[in-house]
């Protein structure tokens, strides 16, 4: 270590780390808990189709490898997550013609509907969370 570092400045890094680490927990809970109430959706699920949604020039379809790196998953965790999305109808998977190892998830018409039902409530929360000072502060 360094000896020209100055001892606060860890001490500070090491707050901030905490409250970034409290506000992300907070805004979490709070998208997992109102989303699941009022969509029927955890906060991963309503990420997914909105990845979907955002992809309009790929036709609402990406890669599992490209969604796993959007998302900020493993691919198994998604793997998962997908297969609960596709027995609900809200996503459909193909295989890549390409490259048969490949496997597109495609967003269906029942999945578009509702992340567009979901949308507003989960802007709500953002706003919420991340606009007003965090607890304790």
């Amino acid at each position: 270590m360094s000896s020209d570092v100055d001892p606060a400045q860890p001490a500070d890094l090491v707050t901030e780390w905490r409250a970034l680490l409290a506000r992300h927990a907070a805004t979490a809970c709070a998208l997992d808990r109102e989303l699941g109430e009022h969509c029927g959706l955890g906060m991963s699920e309503f990420e997914v189709l909105e990845r979907l949604a955002e992809d309009e020039s790929g036709g609402g379809q990406l890669r599992v490898q490209e969604l796993a790196e959007k998302v900020h998953l493993s691919q198994s965790a998604l793997s998962r997550l997908i297969g609960r999305l596709e027995k609900t109808g809200l996503v459909e998977r193909h295989m890549c013609p390409e490259d048969r190892r490949g496997v597109f998830v495609l967003l269906s018409e029942y999945g578009h509907q509702r992340y567009q039902e979901a949308r507003p409530l989960h802007r709500e929360v953002l706003e919420r969370t991340l606009t007003e000072p965090p607890a304790g502060a």
